[in-house]
């Protein structure tokens, strides 16, 4: 979440923020709550103050009556004045968790069709093969009995679409490695304060993704980001030990609420899936440096695969509250003849860590809060769907990726 004190001294830039990305928050009432909130403070702080002076007086001997009564006057005054200081101080809270992070200056504005294409790579196929056509005439894909041992949007891969996934499994962590990111399992569920603070805010509660448990204070996650930035809470970092370099592989769980209208066959939104994660802990001022960086490895891991893609800048009005910047690489697909979302990367600033209370120690000594980041090294089942329309051929073989046949013996084709 962001600083009250960065709110009010950038109100201006995020009342922009919040309107642009189709938030419904009001900032002057959240700071006048914050102004009553110092008043009522000042107030319960200066009788603590007395209350804590009259009985350094009370002390030894038979207290004065006088003081007696200025003090149950005292603490009565704070039986009244407390309760509603912590009233004010939980629903400020509460308000502040609902404002998003700030937007950089060179976020396009807008909607979702408004996202800036920044480069372009490959060469765009005219045709190709439906991957969900492809996959279950080869008995590699099971849809059916995913749905019924556990409903619709769930699957089983088989054969040498199982051995695809590991392949490319195989290669991400190789690439990731290859750029100093230390590799993690992650629990598969979070704690609420946890998933609270990674600042997954949906705009309303249609959109609620998360799966949780009943009975339980866990969700489990919908991408492996949430249990990484959880890693370091409540920590100080040395400065000297920044940058930290993670990347988690997990399963990710995910209602797929709100996705009316959004191509959704197949393998391309399903209810769980696997994915490789790079995740930075970093200092301030090299947050967006870093961004570009996790840009540059997501590039590389696609272009060594072959898949044509095209990197875009995302409009504000289709940026998650976390983010104050997000760029998304999205596929060529030859079957839909567009383009279509593989991988993301976000810059978080400090919005994250601030909730979490994950902060850098200076070499001066000064403590502040850093700058988290995230980056998809690779979304296994939509990079699935990727391969196969660009792969599979009309006879029916899969030609494998150069980089990937290592992982099958040197085979050429499965």
């Amino acid at each position: 979440m962001l600083s009250i004190n960065f709110i009010r001294e950038n109100q201006v830039l995020v009342e922009k923020s919040v309107r642009e990305k189709g938030y419904s928050v009001n900032i002057p009432a959240l700071l006048a709550l914050d102004s009553e909130r110092k008043s009522l403070l000042q107030s319960v702080e200066a009788l603590r103050q007395d209350k804590n002076a009259l009985s350094s007086q009370m002390k030894g001997g038979k207290p004065d009556p006088e003081l007696i009564e200025k003090s149950k006057a005292i603490k009565q005054q704070l039986a009244s004045e407390e309760p509603k200081l912590d009233a004010i101080e939980k629903d400020l809270n509460t308000q502040l968790k609902q404002v998003p992070n700030i937007i950089f200056d060179d976020v396009p504005l807008g909607g979702e069709e408004c996202s800036v294409e920044v480069t372009k790579w490959g060469e765009n196929k005219a045709t190709g093969v439906d991957h969900l056509d492809y996959a279950t005439s080869r008995g590699w894909l099971d849809f059916e009995r995913g749905a019924k041992v556990a409903g619709a949007k769930f699957y089983y891969l088989k054969g040498g679409l199982a051995l695809l996934e590991n392949a490319l499994l195989q290669f991400g962590l190789k690439k990731i490695q290859e750029h100093g990111f230390t590799f993690m399992t992650v629990p598969d569920m979070v704690s609420g304060k946890v998933l609270e603070g990674c600042g997954f805010n949906p705009r309303s509660s249609e959109q609620s993704d998360e799966y949780y448990i009943e009975g339980e204070d866990l969700a489990m996650i919908a991408t492996a980001e949430m249990p990484l930035t959880g890693y370091h809470m409540d920590e100080i970092i040395d400065e000297k030990d920044l940058p930290l370099c993670y990347a988690g592989y997990s399963a990710c769980f995910r209602k797929e609420a709100g996705t009316y209208g959004k191509y959704t066959r197949g393998l391309f939104r399903v209810h769980q899936f696997n994915k490789l994660e790079m995740y930075v802990f970093c200092l301030p001022e090299e947050s967006k440096q870093i961004h570009e960086k996790i840009l540059a490895i997501e590039e590389e891991i696609w272009q060594e695969i072959g898949i044509p893609y095209h990197v875009i800048n995302i409009a504000a009005g289709d940026l998650g509250a976390p983010a104050a910047k997000k760029y998304d690489l999205e596929y060529w697909s030859p079957v839909n003849q567009k383009y279509q979302e593989l991988t993301s990367c976000s810059n978080c600033t400090d919005f994250q860590a601030r909730s979490l209370n994950i902060r850098v120690r200076r070499a001066d000594g000064n403590i502040e809060v850093l700058h988290t980041l995230n980056g998809t090294a690779i979304s296994l089942a939509r990079t699935l769907v990727a391969v196969l329309e660009n792969y599979a051929t009309e006879g029916g073989k899969l030609t494998l990726p150069e980089v990937l046949r290592p992982y099958f013996g040197g085979a050429t084709e499965i």
